[in-house]
């Protein structure tokens, strides 16, 4: 739905590739540069621990070495060098392994895809500065939040694949030097890759989960490439009579908003870092459980029963109980939320090396799991930010204490600094397939926190080769 008083009448598609074109890195303010630089660096964190510690994606690595071309691009943690497209695939099918990567306030992930595309097209370029790349990955970072929050969601599809293939292209066509009106083809070529359905989320068995970003990131740069090369996109990509909004959303989109403070008011300045390597929708839950068995200093033996109270996107990570209680893969672990507080519960917190297969078979984990009940409650259904989840512990002698889920590190009331930042990155980098040298994690660090300063960004990604 476009709004009468807008004196700019063109479609989205336009707007925001003016957007990217066009803003200055003067133009962004100290938080929005320290969020995309912090971004920045916990991805490449984050991509590093999954080389070491999801199998699944060996697979991903065998396909781009087969298919050869020219050795443009850094593969992160597994060594060698791809064209951009496939360096993009190989390093954003990593980003999202460990469910480690960065999220907005509400919910959802876009660095995963900016990132890998982004350094891809840096490397290929050659001489793309650091202050650049802040401003790239920060226009993302605002396109995806701007288009996050104001579509009518109804948990169908996967906004993070969806919406962030063109958060990405916005980013990566600002890395490659296009100009606003090739920028606007990349967004419209960009349409072809934005797919990805919640049933690979919600459902079991599908290393894709874990993978997902690798499409949209790689989808980004194909389609900065081939406007590029002159391919030309969709005038009405977004809000045409059968453009994107009408098409993915049945038109429930609210221009005005997408359009507020553009280019004034980054949002991606709110972003959030991780602390626990899992889905963030169960992290509430988790710090409720952990704040009950720490303050009552509960023993699991002492424990009767743990009641999770559920709103409709918090079942989905409950059901069926039984399996989620003990998940069969790693990708499957890390979005069920019983047991995620089991661990939670048992390690008092949540460490990266927590996820292993020998860590789905802990014995204390599962005893845990299989205490745990579900109370459904309408209340916290998931519309524009999930609610805080609670947690009810019940104890062998009667006594029961409840918790909402408050202060979670890295939430907005208790967000990660860069202190915090730097020190996950350490914990992921020395994780990966072949563990990183302490001096190229030092230089690394050094890199990211000054990147303004850097001639040429690519050396960020380079020193950790």
């Amino acid at each position: 739905m476009s709004d009468s008083r807008d004196p700019d009448t063109r479609d989205l598609v336009h707007i925001f590739a003016d957007h990217a074109a066009n803003l200055r890195y003067d133009d962004l303010s100290p938080s929005a540069r320290d969020a995309a630089k912090q971004s920045i660096l916990d991805t490449l964190g984050v991509i590093l621990a999954a080389s070491g510690m999801e199998p699944a994606v060996q697979a991903v690595i065998e396909i781009v070495r087969e298919t050869g071309g020219a050795p443009d691009c850094t593969l992160l943690a597994f060594g060698g060098k791809a064209p951009a497209l496939m360096a993009a695939f190989a390093n954003g099918a990593l980003a999202h392994c460990l469910d480690y990567d960065d999220q907005t306030p509400w919910g959802q992930h876009c660095a995963s895809s900016i990132i890998p595309a982004c350094f891809a097209l840096a490397e290929r370029r050659g001489g793309v500065t650091g202050a650049e790349l802040i401003t790239a990955v920060a226009i993302g970072q605002d396109i995806f939040a701007r288009l996050r929050c104001n579509v009518g969601w109804k948990k169908d599809w996967n906004l993070s694949t969806v919406l962030a293939v063109f958060a990405a292209t916005a980013a990566a066509a600002r890395v490659a030097g296009l100009p606003a009106e090739k920028i606007a083809h990349a967004i419209g070529i960009a349409s072809m890759q934005s797919s990805g359905i919640m049933e690979m989320i919600a459902g079991r068995g599908s290393d894709l989960r874990g993978m997902y970003a690798g499409f949209s990131a790689k989808g980004a740069v194909l389609a900065v490439m081939m406007a590029e090369k002159g391919v030309t996109g969709i005038d009405r990509m977004f809000e045409g009579q059968y453009g994107f909004f009408n098409s993915y959303f049945g038109g429930r989109y609210d221009r005005a908003a997408m359009l507020a403070g553009l280019g004034t008011d980054m949002l991606g300045a709110g972003t959030l870092y991780k602390r626990w390597p899992c889905v963030g929708t169960a992290h509430s839950h988790m710090k409720a459980a952990i704040d009950i068995v720490t303050e009552q200093n509960l023993s699991l033996a002492e424990i009767a029963e743990i009641r999770l109270h559920v709103g409709d996107y918090h079942d989905l990570m409950c059901q069926p109980l039984a399996e989620r209680r003990a998940p069969a893969t790693l990708a499957d672990a890390k979005f069920s939320l019983p047991f995620l507080v089991s661990v939670a519960i048992v390690r008092k917190g949540m460490a990266v090396t927590d996820f292993s297969e020998t860590g789905l078979r802990d014995a204390e984990v599962l005893a845990a799991g299989r205490k745990i009940s579900l109370v459904s409650d309408p209340a916290l259904d998931w519309t524009l930010e999930l609610p805080a989840g609670r947690v009810e512990i019940v104890a062998n002698d009667g006594r029961s204490w409840m918790k909402t889920g408050t202060g979670v590190p890295g939430n907005a009331d208790n967000p990660m600094d860069w202190e915090d930042v730097c020190a996950k990155f350490r914990e992921c980098a020395r994780v990966a397939i072949t563990p990183v040298a302490e001096s190229k994690i030092a230089r690394a660090i050094e890199l990211a926190r000054a990147l303004e300063d850097v001639a040429d960004a690519a050396d960020l990604i380079r020193s950790l080769a």
